[in-house]
């Protein structure tokens, strides 16, 4: 794994910036092709919606991460809070935002929120999984140390090295990475069945919640406990009772949504 990739004169091209970006970009052309497909021309907003979201998930997930994982660092060190590109991004923090950019954006439209959020919840995700490389190659998101003589083992440039040197730690953003995936075809499995809008993105809520809950066990990079859980898991924990109590309620109250193609 390398940090920098190449560089251009004395500024250096980073892994996890490029791959951060390609997450996004994912994201939005996945987004572009089920929209295409579903046929009520949504897909024309796609590129603008991605770039409104994605930069309120930059500015969400750098601000999840300083004030919820890292603020003993940074509070003595504040102007290094905008320096995106060296890592330090809460995935949480980035969707919330991205999220709240988003019902503004469909409502400005005049777009219907529950069945475009439908749409995009298989992008998402898979945006997600390019976004765990990118912690892979900066060396971020690690494991704890396994105990054995299995595991990644960091260079001696990264964050993981500088914490637990040259042990093997789980690959805990290697495996939500792939978890990720998994999420992808089980939301796009569930798409092609009747159901009411709202409640494939309720799906990805509850899915990708169950997911990091469990993972935090293997993660090494903060101990941050509250009740006896990191942070991470706290807001799972709420993600998952919300998204279920609205998957629920769509079900009860819901109307299907007809003009899924997916479902044709």
């Amino acid at each position: 794994m390398h940090q920098y990739l190449f560089f251009i004169g004395s500024f250096p091209i980073r892994a996890y910036g490029l791959l951060f970006m390609l997450g996004i970009i994912s994201a939005g052309i996945t987004g572009y092709y089920i929209m295409k497909r579903d046929g009520r021309g949504w897909h024309v907003h796609i590129f603008d919606f991605t770039m409104y979201c994605g930069l309120s998930g930059i500015v969400g997930g750098r601000l999840w991460d300083v004030f919820f994982f890292d603020w003993a660092y940074y509070h003595n060190h504040l102007t290094e809070i905008p320096y995106v590109w060296q890592g330090g991004m809460a995935i949480q923090g980035g969707l919330l935002f991205g999220a709240i950019a988003g019902i503004l954006y469909t409502k400005y439209h005049h777009i219907d929120t529950w069945a475009f959020a439908d749409l995009l919840a298989p992008a998402i995700i898979l945006g997600q999984s390019v976004g765990r490389m990118a912690n892979l190659m900066n060396g971020d998101a690690f494991g704890h140390p396994t105990g054995g003589n299995f595991g990644i083992v960091y260079p001696d440039t990264t964050l993981a090295y500088h914490t637990y040197g040259n042990q093997p730690l789980w690959p805990a953003e290697v495996w939500e990475g792939q978890g990720d995936i998994l999420i992808f075809v089980l939301l796009l499995f569930y798409s092609a069945f009747p159901h009411k809008k709202g409640q494939v993105f309720c799906l990805y809520v509850m899915l990708y919640a169950i997911e990091r809950f469990f993972l935090e066990f293997l993660r090494g990079d903060y101990v941050n406990l509250t009740l006896g859980l990191k942070s991470a898991q706290m807001t799972s924990v709420i993600a998952f009772a919300i998204a279920l109590i609205a998957f629920i309620i769509l079900q009860w109250k819901g109307s299907r949504d007809t003009g899924d193609a997916m479902q044709k």
